[in-house]
């Protein structure tokens, strides 16, 4: 049985996520760290050889052009990931998600094939980190740098990670309290209509993520999208490498 979407988001919305012990385990389990990973959005570190190859456009990056593709990708055992906590239901739920607009991807391609990305679900100014993928070196660092540029252009306030990792700490991510996390947590998700029941379903993930992400889905962000950022500190439309170095470089 799917879970369902409401209670997912409902979820999120007070911390809590699902996961599974195995791809081919029929158990799901709901996740509360008490130690909680995130990546400021004005702290992303950046090396001199990612920026190079993020300049160079060395990779071709897209959104929610091949979520399912992405999922597949993370769901698939590795050298490195012998298994994989995304079982079949919890794939089938992120997929749902993305049909109706709350689960987004971001793709990395090395000309026709995809070699890596990430998905995850936004839910007003927060965006809750899923999975991320490699296949070719450094394409999740590229992905990662491109959500992080294209949160903070959209007015993101909270990119979470859920668990620290050492390739996480490598890009910024830093670890907090479960109490200093739902704080943020509440700030982000406070527009988000919850209590209206189902009918938040037809209203998707909301402006932030349909100006983070249009641009490279390529629907184009509405004429009347603007960023909530000053504008010397923003790049509009379709970003660039160089683009997306200048977003992650610059400060508030």
């Amino acid at each position: 049985m799917m879970i369902d979407p409401l209670v997912l988001l409902q979820a999120y919305a007070i911390g809590v996520f699902p996961m599974s012990d195995d791809r081919e385990a029929q158990e799901v389990y709901w996740i509360e760290p008490k130690r909680r990973a995130i990546l400021p959005l004005d702290g992303f570190h950046i090396s001199h050889s990612l920026a190079k190859t993020i300049r160079q456009d060395r990779f071709r990056v897209t959104a929610n052009r091949d979520f399912a593709g992405v999922v597949r990708l993370c769901a698939q055992a590795a050298e490195d990931r012998p298994s994989t906590w995304i079982n079949r239901e919890i794939e089938s739920a992120y997929r749902h998600l993305h049909e109706i607009g709350f689960a987004h991807s971001v793709e990395v391609w090395d000309g026709a094939e995809l070699v890596g990305g990430l998905y995850g679900v936004a839910l007003g100014r927060a965006f809750f980190g899923e999975s991320m993928v490699s296949r070719r070196t450094d394409a999740s660092k590229v992905a990662l740098a491109w959500l992080t540029a294209r949160m903070r252009f959209a007015g993101f306030t909270l990119l979470d990670c859920q668990f620290m990792t050492d390739h996480l700490r490598s890009l910024g991510a830093v670890e907090i309290s479960q109490r200093d996390y739902l704080a943020l947590l509440e700030a982000a998700v406070d527009d988000v209509p919850l209590a209206s029941g189902r009918a938040v379903l037809a209203g998707g993930s909301g402006s932030c993520a349909e100006l983070a992400f249009a641009a490279l889905s390529g629907a184009g962000a509405r004429v009347d999208d603007v960023s909530p950022l000053p504008p010397s500190f923003t790049v509009s439309g379709p970003a660039s490498g160089q683009d997306i170095v200048q977003l992650l470089t610059q400060t508030s």
